[in-house]
């Protein structure tokens, strides 16, 4: 679930493990619930878009209907837990110039913020104060598909035709990227074009990537997902190449 890698949406969705399944299972709920909630109980995807990409992201996990189901209810206030989530977003800083945002979900705010502390300080990050960080970062709508052995030029068309402000590549997947507010506009559109959208979501993209050698990549990929570990995080976006 972490974006501090372009391609770890997927590559993570490959990797989890059935010991982290339930937690990962228990994040997505909470994202679920919290986005029927700001729809104000709205549980239609198709007018409620911040629903549809957390429905999305559960599917892709392949958490089960009814998973969904009692995270939807939650959200309109009838299942057995009316839980009550705020959003919060933290900064901070770890090696070498690598800057960091956290969005966690939380029922209680303090024990999270006590919590995320106490990773980032004992693994050698700080916790910066609000504004310290998000200055560094723009908001971004990011889709990621498979090639599925299209040309550059046939996937750039398509792209471009859907609305798609441009796209970068690895040896599998393209990754769309666009404005937060064209989203949905360009998932439909690429829909429409026939492309299976692996992942669609809005993120935190640096402006910047940090110039660092490969070991200080590892260190804080590794460092990173320590604060993705705890059980109220969402998302961790970074300046990692």
């Amino acid at each position: 679930m972490s974006g501090h890698s372009k391609w770890s949406t997927i590559k993570r969705q490959k990797g989890v493990t059935d010991a982290k399944r339930g937690q990962v299972f228990t994040k997505l709920a909470n994202a679920i619930t919290l986005a029927v909630k700001h729809g104000g109980a709205n549980i239609d995807p198709n007018s409620n878009f911040k629903l549809r990409l957390a429905m999305d992201k559960a599917r892709s996990f392949n958490m089960p209907k009814d998973n969904i189901d009692r995270a939807v209810e939650r959200g309109m206030g009838t299942g057995a837990h009316n839980a009550n989530f705020d959003e919060v977003m933290y900064e901070g800083f770890g090696q070498k110039g690598i800057v960091f945002i956290v969005e966690a979900l939380t029922d209680n705010k303090n024990r999270t913020t006590s919590e995320v502390k106490n990773i980032i300080e004992k693994n050698g990050g700080t916790l910066g104060s609000p504004g310290s960080v998000n200055y560094l970062f723009e908001r971004k709508g990011e889709l990621i598909f498979k090639k599925n052995a299209k040309s550059s030029d046939d996937i750039l068309s398509i792209v471009l035709d859907a609305g798609g402000d441009d796209i970068e590549e690895d040896e599998d997947n393209i990754l769309v990227t666009t404005t937060p507010e064209n989203l949905q506009t360009v998932k439909q559109g690429l829909e429409e074009r026939g492309v299976v959208i692996d992942s669609a979501q809005i993120v935190y993209k640096a402006k910047t990537v940090s110039e660092v050698d490969e070991n200080i990549v590892e260190q804080s990929i590794a460092f990173l997902d320590k604060i993705e570990e705890q059980d109220d995080v969402q998302n961790v976006y970074s300046n990692l190449p």
